[in-house]
C-alpha cells in the first residue's frame, strides 16, 4: 500500500537505548510484514503515525506537529516492558507516508492569493490517505492509536472507521476547540464539520471546551445542531469546579449511542504547558487527560483513540517530555 510505510523490528532498534537486565517497550512490541497480517495477529491495538502539520498551517497555525510521531518513538520504545505496560497487546505499524505532500506544500508560494486553498488541497490527499489505512485497520478487528499531525487528521480517522463498521460512528473530543469551522478549503479547524456533513459523524461531544477559544458561529453552529452535538465547558470543570471531572467524562459518555462505536480523539492544546500547536497557560492537567484516556479505554465501544497537535522541537527537552507523555497516554490505553 503507498500510503503507508510499514516498519520492521530494524527500524524500531534504532530508538531502542538498551540496558543489562532490563527489556524494553521496544523488544516486546509487535510488527508485521503487510497490512493481512493484522487479522492473524493477537494484540488488540495498532500504533500508526501521521507525521504532517499541513493541516495546522492550512488553518493559519504554527508547524511543528509533524515532530510529534518521531518524539513518540523515542520515548514509547524506551519505556519499561513488563505485566503492567503490555507491549504484547500493540503493534507497531508504521506511518502514513506525508513525504510527496510536505514537499508539495514547501514549494507553494505563501503570497498566492490562493495559498491556504492549495494548502487544502494538499491536507484532502492525506485525507484519503489517512481514511484507507484506519479502515483496514479497523476492518481487521484491530482499534488504531493514531499519533497525529493535526486535528485535521480527525477527519480521515471518522470517515475510515465509519467505511469500516459500515455506519456512522460518534467521537468523544477532549478538546479546547470544536474544531466545527466552516466548509472551506480543508484544514485543522474542520475536521468535525466535514465528517459531520458528509454524514460519516452521528452524535459529537467535546469535552472541556473553553469559552474563550470559540467564536460565537460555532457555538450557534453546535447548538443549532443540540440533538447530535454537546460539549461541556472547561471553566466549569477545571475553575469555577461546578461540574466534577467524573461526572463530566459521564455526561460524554451518555451523549454516544448506547452500543455504537465511538472515536477518542484528544487534542494536546487543551493541556496545560504542553508544546503544541496553540501552547495553553491554562488547560487540564497532565494527570487529568490519564485519568480521561484510562476511563474510555474501559469502554468496550471505543473504536480508536487519537492523539494530536504536540509541536516539539527536535533534539530539545521539549521532545524528550512529549514522547514521555505520548508515552504514558499509550500505555494508559492499551493496558
Amino acid at each position: 500500500m503507498n500510503n503507508l510505510i510499514i516498519y520492521d523490528k530494524k527500524t524500531l532498534e534504532k530508538y531502542i537505548n538498551k540496558r543489562d537486565r532490563e527489556v524494553k517497550f521496544g523488544e516486546s512490541v509487535l510488527t508485521i510484514q503487510e497490512l493481512d497480517e493484522l487479522k492473524t495477529t493477537p494484540a488488540k491495538y495498532v500504533l500508526l503515525g501521521i507525521p504532517e502539520d499541513i493541516g495546522v498551517l492550512a488553518n493559519s497555525g504554527v508547524a511543528g506537529t509533524k515532530n510529534a510521531w518521531n518524539a513518540c518513538l523515542k520515548g514509547l520504545l524506551n519505556m519499561q516492558a513488563n505485566h503492567f505496560t503490555t507491549p504484547e497487546n500493540l503493534i507497531i505499524l508504521g506511518e502514513i507516508d506525508c513525504a510527496t505532500q510536505l514537499q508539495a506544500a514547501v514549494t507553494l508560494d505563501k503570497e498566492d492569493a490562493h495559498y491556504f486553498e492549495e494548502l487544502g488541497t494538499i491536507v484532502s490527499q492525506i485525507d484519503t490517505k489517512v481514511a484507507t489505512v484506519v479502515e483496514h485497520i479497523v476492518k481487521a478487528g484491530k482499534v488504531p492509536v493514531i499519533i497525529g499531525g493535526g486535528h485535521n487528521n480527525s477527519y480521515g480517522n471518522i470517515k475510515g472507521t465509519s467505511f469500516a463498521l459500515q455506519k456512522p460512528i460518534s467521537v468523544i473530543n477532549f478538546d479546547a476547540h470544536a474544531d466545527f469551522r466552516p466548509l472551506e478549503h480543508r484544514h485543522s479547524g474542520n475536521g468535525f464539520s466535514y465528517a459531520y456533513e458528509e454524514g460519516f459523524l452521528n452524535h459529537y461531544f467535546v469535552f472541556g471546551l473553553q469559552k474563550n477559544y470559540n467564536s460565537q458561529a460555532v457555538f450557534d453552529k453546535l447548538h443549532e445542531h443540540k440533538e447530535t452535538i454537546s460539549y461541556n465547558l472547561f471553566e466549569h470543570i477545571a475553575t469555577q469546579r461546578t461540574k466534577a471531572f467524573g461526572q463530566a467524562m459521564k455526561e460524554a459518555e451518555s451523549f454516544t449511542l448506547a452500543g455504537e462505536k465511538f472515536g477518542l480523539e484528544m487534542d494536546l492544546d487543551s493541556i496545560q504547558n504542553i508544546p503544541s500547536s496553540a501552547k495553553t497557560p491554562s488547560g487540564f492537567l497532565v494527570n487529568d487527560a490519564r485519568r480521561f484516556i484510562s476511563y474510555f479505554a474501559k469502554n468496550n465501544n471505543v473504536a480508536y483513540l487519537h492523539l494530536c497537535e504536540a509541536s516539539p522541537i527536535p533534539g530539545t527537552d521539549d521532545e524528550k517530555q512529549v514522547g514521555k507523555l505520548l508515552a504514558y497516554f499509550i500505555i494508559d490505553f492499551i493496558s
